[in-house]
């Protein structure tokens, strides 16, 4: 059974899931930026007939890939023990489920944004983003009972 939050829970979860998901977006770009290099230095390597093949610098960007890669699966694994839902990572969008009027929705938040202002539904996605008002506020919990 999936964590349901009140609004209340994830600003209080947010302080460490932002610096989670900010070292995650980070983790990502240094594993994409090394796999990037490793894959340029295969293809200079293939075409070059494997000669003059710089194995230190081969080495430091297999080492900053695995690195990387090690980062980013820690901290999406501390995020998703809490229950968050990681959305997009290219932008550090995250969900926090809740309900509201009885059907789940999330409690959505981007990198960007200071606090966690937005809600939609499970179908909706970004796009679909609504304003937190004083209706949602009235009809959301986080007890499924």
């Amino acid at each position: 059974m999936p964590r349901y939050f009140t609004l209340r829970e994830a600003r209080a979860a947010l302080p460490s899931v932002s610096r989670d998901v900010r070292e995650a977006v980070q983790a990502k770009g240094r594993y994409q930026d090394a796999d990037g290099k490793l894959q340029a230095l295969g293809q200079r390597i293939l075409m070059r007939g494997g000669i003059m093949v710089d194995t230190a610098a081969a080495e430091a960007w297999k080492s900053q890939r695995d690195s990387g890669a090690q980062t980013l699966k820690s901290t999406l694994g501390r995020i998703e023990d809490l229950g968050v839902l990681v959305k997009d990572l290219d932008v550090g969008l995250i969900d926090f489920p809740t309900l509201y009027r009885g059907q789940e929705v999330y409690l959505c938040w981007r990198m960007d944004e200071a606090d966690i202002d937005f809600w939609h539904g499970t179908q909706e996605g970004f796009s679909g983003r609504k304003l937190i008002d004083g209706e949602f506020l009235t009809h959301h919990t986080s007890d499924p009972a």
